[in-house]
């Protein structure tokens, strides 16, 4: 029995060197010696579970070699066990600061790609020997630039020319740099700083692999497991699915690995899981700096020296008291560490490994010459496929692994759908998973009669469920949908505050003629558009219903045609204001035979109200009309007067009639002001009485 620790993370950022390489995938031990891959876990969100097995002696070290694309994953997944009583002291790795912020952190900042006169702009106050072409000795002081006059050949032009300025011996010298040859650094720390910033510069030339060094503690031979996740291409699934009259269906499954990493899996124990687990990438190697606020510190002026009372009495608790319920400092310190002592215990505990869950053999059939090697499991919420067999595949290369292989349960249908053909329909099977196994979403070739009848796509199909899938066109059946144009029947009516609301019934219908060319009996399912807001009426009850469709089952003989008629009913709301409405339209709702007795009763008086309404409207509108003919003709009599002499008989005839004119006009007016109150009494009486219905 071993005993195991598993250690999760303990990493720090420190810079190591990189060590010998041996491959440049495997875990390296030594020159010679390999931690090699035992188990690997693929699943279907683009990672896969790698675990490494080997042995180590004593204190140890493993080099792991990662891309620099890999890193964030093994920061986030990477478990280290010690099978044997051995720990794992640390967990190293090259850090990810910035190159510019490293470089610029050494005493000489190589950051910038600095030119010879900015390097020595830098070691101003350093000592140095410079050799031009005779050796020189002194501290810098500086760089400067001087304008000088260039005489060669043909070209004369000024021209700038750097000088390094030196203290020497309590001289100054400026030297050209040009006649410099060599420059040496006197300062032994600030020469092995540059040194290292040339090497970090160097490493950071190698930006593909970076390496990871775990360090082990133990005595003796040890069995030391190691595991992570890292990005790898998600594998797939393939079916192929054989029909005969004569036989059960045949299902075979096939699952598609690509090994594209950069060595060879050697006899590992591969296991493929379906479903989809959340994975994702979150940046952990890359350094994060919080920018933080500078705060000034505060200046106080002094305190002035103060005067203090008398205490009344001396029973005042220490402070150790107040703080710790009377006891004092060193015991605080001693819940602590006992407190720190309980957390190590259930670390240790909770680093204990798990029993592995046995496999349940998966049923085998030779019917096509393979062998399914794969067993099922679930895996929590997931379904794994082990191989049974250890598997090897070459670097770069893939590989086609028999996971199912038995019969199933099913049955042929041709599937209509107008939108995917509008005169054929669809040749498909129900498949009925009765594998203990979850079939992964992918494709299947589908053999009839030991002929190849087309290609379908299945999605991911859980035991003892079933999904119906197509393959090819049925020219053997044709089918032509005959639409209705929709009508409206009214069903109801109520009253309510002044509104008739009806209700009427939108009807659809759809007529499918179904014709069998064929030598078979066959079952057509026919698919018609679902719709929430409409309802089946006077139609066969659907064999099924989808989210977007409802599926008919037509049975058709040889030769035959048969017809599908899909009624469809949907409530309408009509609303009518009786204010406003007119007493054609409320006639049309008195003669439906649909409306109840109340309701009539009530729109019948809503009429008559009408009615009443409109007489008296009307009388008052014809004494108006006549009031304003009685004006006209009185202005055109006033105008004629005018021009006639006031003893002629004409003027005499106008006067009279100005005169029984004006007598009508009073007598229009009265009735006119009678009239308009009886109006507004009736428009009033017309108007509560409808607002106030509330009948149904």
């Amino acid at each position: 029995m071993y005993h195991c620790k598993l250690w999760f993370f303990c990493i720090t950022f420190l810079s190591l060197p990189l060590p010998f390489l041996v491959n440049a995938e495997n875990i390296e031990i030594s020159e010679s010696t390999t931690l090699p891959i035992s188990k690997i876990v693929l699943y279907t969100s683009g990672v896969g579970y790698f675990q490494h097995d080997g042995t180590v002696q004593n204190d140890s070290q493993l080099h792991l070699p990662a891309r620099v694309t890999e890193i964030n994953d093994l920061l986030k997944s990477l478990v280290v066990q010690d099978l044997d009583g051995g720990s794992v002291s640390s967990i190293h790795y090259q850090s990810q600061v910035p190159l510019t912020k490293t470089l610029s952190s050494f005493s000489i900042d190589l950051s910038t790609n600095p030119t010879l006169a900015q390097l020595l702009t830098q070691l101003r106050g350093e000592p140095v020997q410079l050799t031009t072409p005779s050796p020189i000795t002194g501290t810098i002081l500086g760089v400067e630039k001087k304008t000088e006059w260039k005489e060669a050949g043909t070209d004369q032009r000024y021209s700038e020319v750097e000088y390094v300025n030196l203290l020497t011996s309590g001289r100054l010298q400026s030297i050209p740099l040009p006649h410099i040859q060599d420059i040496q650094l006197l300062n032994n720390t600030l020469n092995k700083e540059l040194q290292q910033a040339l090497t970090m510069l160097a490493r950071s030339h190698d930006r593909q692999k970076k390496m990871i060094t775990i360090s082990l503690e133990g005595k003796d031979d040890r069995h030391i497991r190691m595991a992570y996740l890292r990005e790898n291409p998600v594998w797939k699934t393939s079916y192929r699915l054989v029909l005969q009259d004569d036989s059960p269906p045949f299902l075979q499954g096939w699952g598609i690995v690509d090994n594209t990493t950069d060595h060879d899996w050697n006899e590992v124990q591969l296991s493929l899981v379906s479903g989809r687990p959340i994975s994702f990438v979150m940046d952990l190697y890359q350094p994060l700096y919080v920018p933080r606020p500078i705060v000034k510190p505060e200046l106080h002026t002094s305190l002035k020296p103060q005067t203090h009372s008398d205490r009344f009495t001396d029973d005042v608790e220490s402070e150790e008291q107040v703080q710790y319920g009377g006891q004092p400092n060193f015991a605080k310190s001693k819940r602590s560490r006992h407190g720190q002592s309980n957390r190590q215990e259930a670390l240790r505990a909770f680093a204990a490994p798990a029993p592995a869950k046995a496999l349940a053999d998966a049923e085998g059939d030779l019917r096509q010459g393979v062998t399914a090697t794969a067993q099922g499991q679930e895996t929590g919420e997931l379904f794994a496929y082990t191989i049974q067999s250890p598997v090897s595949i070459p670097r770069h290369e893939s590989a086609m692994l028999p996971i199912l292989s038995q019969s199933v349960t099913g049955d042929k249908f041709s599937l209509y759908n107008s939108k995917t053909h509008a005169t054929h329909p669809l040749q498909a099977f129900r498949l009925n998973n009765i594998t203990d196994l979850s079939l992964m979403q992918g494709p299947i070739t589908v053999f009839d009669d030991n002929a190849y009848a087309g290609d379908a796509h299945m999605k991911d199909l859980a035991p003892g469920q079933d999904r119906l899938i197509s393959y090819a066109l049925d020219l053997t059946t044709e089918v032509h949908q005959t639409p209705v144009h929709s009508q409206q029947e009214l069903i109801s009516a109520k009253l309510q505050k002044g509104l008739l609301i009806a209700t009427r019934k939108a009807l659809n219908a759809t007529t499918y003629t179904v014709t069998n060319r064929s030598k078979k009996q066959k079952v057509v399912l026919i698919e018609h558009p679902y719709r929430s807001d409409w309802k089946l009426i006077n139609t066969t009850k659907p064999k099924e219903q989808t989210r977007n469709a409802y599926r008919f089952a037509v049975t058709v003989d040889s030769e035959k045609t048969e017809s599908l008629n899909v009624q469809e009913g949907k409530p309408i709301e009509q609303t009518i204001r009786l204010l406003t409405s007119g007493n054609d339209t409320i006639g049309l709702y008195l003669k439906a035979n649909q409306i109840s007795s109340d309701v009539k009763a009530a729109l019948q008086r809503v009429v008559e109200l009408r009615q009443q309404l409109s007489h008296t409207q009307e009388a008052r509108k014809k004494l108006e009309s006549r009031i304003a003919n009685i004006a006209k003709d009185q202005k055109r009599i006033r105008e004629n007067m005018n021009r006639l002499n006031k003893q002629s008989q004409l003027y005499t005839r106008y006067v009279k009639k100005l005169h029984a004119q004006e007598t009508e006009l009073e007598m229009i007016q009265q009735d006119l002001e009678k009239l308009r109150e009886k109006e507004t009494t009736q428009k009033q009486a017309f108007e509560e009485y409808v607002m106030g219905l509330e009948t149904s």
